[in-house]
C-alpha cells in the first residue's frame, strides 16, 4: 500500500510516517520504480503500535524503546514494565504540577475583581510583582 493508504490504515498521518522514517523510528519503506513509498501490513502494524504508545503519552525515546522490546522475542517483561512505571511516575509528577497551576490560577482569578479598573492581580503575579492577596505558595511551578 502507498503512504496515504498506510496513513489511513494506521491512523498515523503521512507527514508523521515520513518523520518517523527520517528519525529512524521506523525503517525506510520500500520504494516503487517511481520512488513512491510502499508499506506492508506488518509495517502498518508497527505504525499502529507507535500511534498507541504516543497516545498514551510515551516520548519518542520511550516509544523507540518499547518498539525494540516488542520486536525482541527474547525480552523480559520486567524491562517493559520498567518503561511503563517510569512513564507513570512522570505523568503523576506532571499531573501534580498542572493541579498546582490550576489552583494558582483559580486563586488569582478569584482575587481579580474583573471590573473596568486596570489593576489586575493575575498580571501582577505574571510580572513577578506578587499579586495582592495571592498566596505565594501557589506561585511556584516547575519553572521555579
Amino acid at each position: 500500500m502507498n503512504i496515504g493508504q498506510a496513513a489511513s490504515a494506521s491512523g498515523v498521518s503521512a507527514k508523521m510516517i515520513r518523520y518517523y522514517e527520517e528519525i529512524g523510528l521506523i525503517r525506510p519503506s520500500a520504494r516503487t520504480a517511481n520512488n513512491y513509498r510502499i508499506y506492508s501490513e506488518d509495517e502498518v502494524h508497527v505504525l499502529r503500535f507507535i500511534k498507541r504508545a504516543r497516545s498514551l503519552g510515551f516520548s519518542l525515546e520511550e516509544t523507540e524503546r518499547l518498539l525494540a522490546l516488542w520486536q525482541d522475542r527474547e525480552r523480559e517483561s520486567a524491562a517493559v514494565k520498567a518503561v511503563a512505571t517510569s512513564h507513570i511516575a512522570d505523568l503523576e509528577r506532571r499531573i501534580g504540577e498542572m493541579q498546582t497551576m490550576v489552583k494558582t490560577l483559580k486563586h488569582l482569578a478569584h482575587c481579580c475583581s474583573g471590573n473596568a479598573r486596570p489593576d489586575c492581580p493575575i498580571l501582577e503575579d505574571l510580572a513577578g510583582n506578587g499579586a495582592e492577596g495571592a498566596d505565594p505558595s501557589f506561585a511556584h511551578t516547575r519553572d521555579g
